[in-house]
């Protein structure tokens, strides 16, 4: 049973893991910025290549990992590769003379990002399933929740050091948070209470069934709805509505918010609202709300605003949800789905963040139109979360 200082650190990790995975899309103005790093939008989207290659690659590293070195190894590895990534985003401000130079650490940095949320946020979520085995969905839930919240300070935090032209103080608050959470982890035990050795398997037998795929295939989907509104929320309201930065920020802040105040609610109130039941129809909510972004006229940015409110409570509960689905119905690789769960998000993430800057230069395809044509991924999500949930007999 784990004590209250170790549940604590795990959930502080997830906080902070908010903040720091949302400071490269929060700062996009400060990239895209002529006075700043002056990226374009297909280098914008590049950006976050490394990320998702090397978050892919570390969720499904983990497990095998996890089961030689243990899962406390693993998260301090995670807390390791995003200071590196906060202490590379600092650095190259003082490249920004050298395009080539600065880009390039910025991609490294974001590689680090990607393999510090690969690493880190499998290992909080199997804690949290081994700390909570009778209240994994809530548990799971006010995980994913204290993440969200980290994504929606990180936008708040940027407007304002922006504002005070001191940008680059975000990183370096993370990553001194960071660096205090990695060094009062050491002296935790952080056990989860599986053996570190490898299981004995059938060799004739896949590591992964077929019902994997299912959640495989939901998470990718959702990667994708969930990053068009993490990474392009801010290019959206400024170069398609026409708002400020500061509103742009605003929407930000208040999309993770959304997903925020969603998880929470929906923890609090399952007696009211089951998990399969807000597990159906927040998709399909999504999927309305995507389809109103193609129709937001031109400088309505309150209209704008609301809708990506509407999509963060839209977003809220899906993953967690999934992940907690997964881990219940395939006991014996509860740690690979995990993993497995997170790359496959990724995976969505990557195609998001990288496609939507060559949809809008080589294929001139607005940003309006964009968001309409993933309604039509919601929309697959939202059939696809029935066949998470539809209930199989027992083998």
């Amino acid at each position: 049973m784990a004590n209250r200082r170790e549940i604590i650190t795990i959930y502080a990790a997830g906080l902070i893991q908010g903040v720091a995975l949302v400071t490269f899309p929060a700062a996009s103005t400060v990239f895209t910025s002529s006075s700043e790093y002056g990226l374009s939008s297909t280098e914008y989207g590049c950006l976050f290549i490394p990320q998702a290659v090397t978050a892919i690659a570390s969720a499904l590293l983990g497990a095998s990992l996890t089961r030689q070195l243990g899962s406390k190894t693993i998260y301090l590895l995670g807390l390791a590769s995003n200071f590196l990534a906060m202490t590379l985003l600092v650095v190259s401000q003082f490249a920004m003379k050298e395009h080539a130079l600065a880009y390039g650490i910025l991609l490294g940095a974001t590689a680090g990002m990607g393999a510090g949320f690969g690493f880190t946020v499998p290992a909080l979520n199997t804690f949290v399933a081994a700390f909570f085995p009778k209240k994994t969905d809530k548990a799971i839930l006010a995980l994913n929740a204290l993440l969200g919240l980290g994504t929606a300070l990180a936008p708040a935090f940027v407007a304002l050091f922006v504002h005070l032209n001191i940008w680059w103080c975000l990183p370096v608050l993370v990553g001194a948070l960071l660096l205090g959470l990695l060094l009062f982890s050491l002296n935790q035990t952080l056990n989860t209470g599986a053996s570190s050795q490898p299981k004995k398997s059938n060799p004739n037998r896949s590591q992964l069934p077929a019902r994997f795929w299912v959640f495989a295939a939901f998470a990718f989907v959702y990667g994708v709805c969930e990053t068009m509104n993490g990474n392009w929320a801010v290019p959206y309201m400024t170069k398609y509505l026409g708002s400020s930065a500061a509103l742009a920020a605003l929407a930000l802040a208040i999309f993770w918010g959304m997903v925020t105040a969603g998880r929470l609610g929906f923890a609090a109130s399952e007696q009211w609202l089951p998990e399969k039941l807000v597990f159906r129809v927040l998709p399909f909510g999504l999927t309305g709300a995507f389809l109103a972004m193609a129709f937001v006229p031109k400088h309505a940015t309150a209209f704008g605003i609301l809708i990506f409110a509407l999509n963060g409570l839209g977003c809220s509960a899906l993953l967690p949800l999934a992940i907690s689905f997964s881990q219940k119905e395939l006991t014996t690789i509860s740690t690979s789905v995990t993993g497995g769960v997170i790359a496959c998000y990724q995976v969505g993430y990557g195609v998001a963040a990288f496609g939507v800057g060559p949809l809008q230069t080589s294929a001139e395809m607005k940003l309006n139109i964009i968001y309409g044509g993933t309604a039509g991924m919601a929309l697959a999500m939202g059939a696809l979360a029935f066949w998470v949930t539809f209930k199989k007999p027992a083998r």
